[in-house]
C-alpha cells in the first residue's frame, strides 16, 4: 500500500506564466480583504460611529507595519548566511543576480505580527482610538485571512514538513533529496511503498504537508474559536488579543514538530543529540526558532491577560467608588 501523494504538477506559483503575478501575492490580498470585511462587519454589528476612512487608514498602516516587520525579521533572523546583514539594501531588492524579478522571498509571521502591533499602537495613539476594542475586532478576523497565506506557501511548494510515512504524506518537487545508501532512507522508502532502482543514488521522500496543517489549525480552527466562542463572551476589551497570542502560539508550537526546521538554523535549542534531526521527528526535546518565538507568544499572551484584567478590574473599582461618592452627595443634599 502506497503511503504518499505526489504534489499536483498542475499547481504553479505563477498565475500567468511569464508574468510577475504569483498566487502567493494574491493570497495575501485575499487575506487582507477577508480581515477587512470581518472588521467592517463587526463595526456595523456593534453600530459604532466609525468612518470608513478611519478603518481604511487603520488597515493601511497595519499592513505597512506587517510587511516591513515580516520581511526584516525573515531576512535578519532566518537567513544563516548573513547576506542581508552585510548588505541591508538587499532586504527589499526584488531581483536576483540576473535581474530577474523574483519578488521578496521570505516573510516571517512573528516579524509581521510585531511590525503590525507597533504600527497599530502608534496610529491608534495618534488618532486616539480605543486600541483594545479595535484590536479585538481586528484579531477576530485575522486567522481566517491567515489561512490563505498558508495556502500560498503550499502553492509555492515551500515550508513543507518533515519526512513521514503517513498515508497523506506528500512528495514535494522542491524538497531536498536524500542518498539511498543511508539506512534510514531505505527504511522510510520501504514503509512508504517507494521503489528504489539499483542505479538510483538519491530519492525524494514524502513529507508532512505542514502548510495545510497550519492553514487548518492556525487559520480555520483558531478563527472559529475566536469568532463563535469568545467574540461575544469576552469579559473585557483586549481579551481576544491575549487569547489569540496564546492560541496561535500553542498550535504553531505543536505543528512545528511536523514542519522541517529552517535550513542552516536547525534547532537553536538542542537537548538531545540524534542523527538526521531536521528530517525526522525523533525527539520532542529539540526546539526550532519558531517554537522559541511561539513560547514567548504564549507567555506574552498569558501575561497580557493577567495585567489587562487587573487594570480593568481596578478601573471598575475606582468607577464604583466614584459613583458611591456621587450617591452620598445626592443623599446629603436631600437631607438638607
Amino acid at each position: 500500500m502506497l503511503a504518499y501523494i505526489y504534489y499536483p504538477d498542475w499547481i504553479k506559483p505563477e498565475i500567468i506564466p511569464g508574468l510577475p503575478l504569483r498566487w502567493y501575492g494574491l493570497m495575501y490580498l485575499v487575506a487582507f480583504a477577508i480581515t477587512f470585511y470581518l472588521f467592517r462587519y463587526q463595526v456595523k454589528e456593534h453600530k459604532l460611529d466609525i468612518k470608513d476612512d478611519h478603518v481604511v487608514n487603520f488597515f493601511f498602516w497595519g499592513i505597512i507595519g506587517l510587511l516591513l516587520g515580516a520581511r526584516i525579521f525573515a531576512a535578519l533572523i532566518y537567513d544563516p548566511t548573513g547576506r542581508y546583514i552585510r548588505n541591508p539594501l538587499l532586504i527589499f531588492w526584488p531581483f536576483d543576480e540576473n535581474f530577474r524579478f523574483v519578488g521578496l522571498q521570505g516573510m516571517s509571521y512573528h516579524g509581521g505580527l510585531l511590525g503590525a502591533i507597533v504600527a497599530i499602537v502608534i496610529y491608534s495613539r495618534i488618532k486616539k482610538f480605543d486600541l483594545f476594542d479595535w484590536g479585538d475586532m481586528l484579531i477576530a478576523g485575522i486567522p481566517l485571512g491567515y489561512t490563505f497565506g498558508r495556502l500560498g506557501n503550499f502553492i509555492n511548494a515551500e515550508l513543507y514538513g518533515r519526512v513521514t510515512t503517513v498515508s497523506w504524506g506528500m512528495i514535494f518537487p522542491t524538497a531536498e533529496v536524500f542518498p539511498v545508501k543511508e539506512q534510514w532512507v531505505q527504511e522510510v522508502a520501504e514503509r512508504a511503498g517507494l521503489k528504489i532502482d539499483s542505479t538510483q543514488q538519491f530519492i525524494n521522500l514524502p513529507r508532512h504537508p505542514s502548510q495545510l496543517y497550519e492553514a487548518f489549525f492556525e487559520g480555520i480552527v483558531l478563527w472559529l474559536i475566536l469568532w463563535f466562542v469568545f467574540r461575544k463572551r469576552k469579559p473585557f476589551t483586549g481579551f481576544l488579543l491575549g487569547v489569540y497570542l496564546i492560541g496561535y502560539g500553542f498550535v504553531r508550537f505543536v505543528i512545528e514538530y511536523f514542519r522541517e526546521p529552517d535550513v542552516g538554523i536547525g534547532f537553536p535549542i538542542k537537548l538531545v543529540n540524534i542523527e538526521n534531526p531536521p528530517y525526522l521527528l525523533l525527539t520532542p526535546w529539540n526546539f526550532t526558532t519558531g517554537q522559541i518565538l511561539c513560547f514567548f507568544m504564549i507567555v506574552g499572551g498569558v501575561g497580557f491577560l493577567i495585567i489587562r484584567r487587573a487594570i480593568v478590574k481596578r478601573g471598575l473599582s475606582l468607577q464604583e467608588k466614584t459613583m458611591k461618592k456621587q450617591d452620598m452627595r445626592k443623599l446629603r443634599k436631600k437631607l438638607k
